[in-house]
């Protein structure tokens, strides 16, 4: 796959970890809400600021991020889904 985002916009890949509550019981992922983390695989150069002056982006590909519950736009290619978020909906990136 060849894919290069516009902008500001950042194509990621949804990390979805299984989840078990104290109790032992597993939650399957049906059950659970749209994770909000993931590892990004492709960004765009930034956006401009009013002089026209290109801004690049702080996150790079191979990072993984923590973004905000709604910002993300769902998108399927060769039957996978990934998620399409701008750089200011992404609230962390996680260093591990």
């Amino acid at each position: 796959m060849n894919i290069k985002p516009l902008f500001n916009n950042i194509f990621v890949e949804a990390v979805n970890e299984e989840k078990t509550t104290k109790g032992g019981i597993f939650i399957p992922e049906s059950a659970e809400e749209k994770p909000g983390v993931g590892k990004v695989i492709a960004v765009g150069p930034g956006k401009t600021n009013n002089e026209g002056k290109l801004i690049p982006l702080n996150i790079k590909v191979g990072d993984k991020v923590l973004f905000t519950k709604y910002a993300p736009n769902e998108i399927k290619i060769d039957e996978k889904e990934y998620l399409v978020i701008k750089e200011d909906d992404v609230l962390a990136i996680i260093e591990e």
